[in-house]
């Protein structure tokens, strides 16, 4: 092997030590519930416009999370409440491959994202954060202010304002055993400790 080149699981390793800095592990149980008011953005919303490049001279979460979607609405941060809920059109998470993008969502408080497609690195990024991510086909009929409740038992995404009710697309297990953990840290924690105790 030429002594520049690394094995892919170093990569995995880096996002796991960056997730345990940035965001901590605060699992999400498949059998549990999300539930809180939506803030609706549209189709491409890129890395930059979820934290945009001039913060991140900084690492800590809490601040980052002051500047979340700062440039998609200036305003977000200070509407926005714990547990509330992004659904966005489709790409979501497009752009750069910055870890800092689902870290800043969850360190300000943003429960899930639900949107009918995401970019494909935002999409590992986030399970590997524990930030919870939903495919929903139908996100277009869900609107601003509607509370919706996610029910990670039976698969539901259930819009209480309007009284409808959508099933998202299934999450790959592994992805949502990352999730149930909290994150790829939190993960591979829980499979060390059980391999020593064995």
């Amino acid at each position: 092997m030429p002594c520049c080149v690394l094995p892919a699981w170093y990569f995995w390793l880096f996002l796991a030590i960056i997730a345990e800095i940035y965001a901590g592990g605060n699992p999400t149980k498949k059998g549990s519930n999300l539930q809180g008011k939506v803030w609706k953005f549209g189709d491409h919303i890129d890395t930059d416009l979820i934290i945009a490049a001039r913060y991140l001279n900084t690492s800590e979460p809490s601040e980052l999370a002051r500047h979340v979607m700062e440039d998609a609405d200036p305003e977000f941060v200070a509407k926005m409440a714990p547990g509330d809920l992004i659904v966005a059109g489709v790409n979501f998470g497009s752009g750069s491959s910055r870890e800092h993008a689902p870290i800043a969502l969850k360190a300000a408080g943003v429960a899930a994202v639900i949107a009918p497609s995401f970019a494909r690195i935002f999409y590992r990024n986030a399970f590997n954060m524990g930030l919870p991510i939903f495919e929903l086909p139908e996100a277009d009929e869900i609107t601003e202010g509607d509370t919706v409740r996610i029910d990670m038992s039976t698969g539901d995404i259930i819009n209480e304002t309007q009284g409808k009710t959508y099933k998202f697309t299934p999450i790959p297990p592994f992805m949502q055993e990352l999730v149930d953990a909290g994150g790829l840290i939190a993960y591979a924690q829980k499979e060390i400790a059980e391999k020593g105790a064995a």
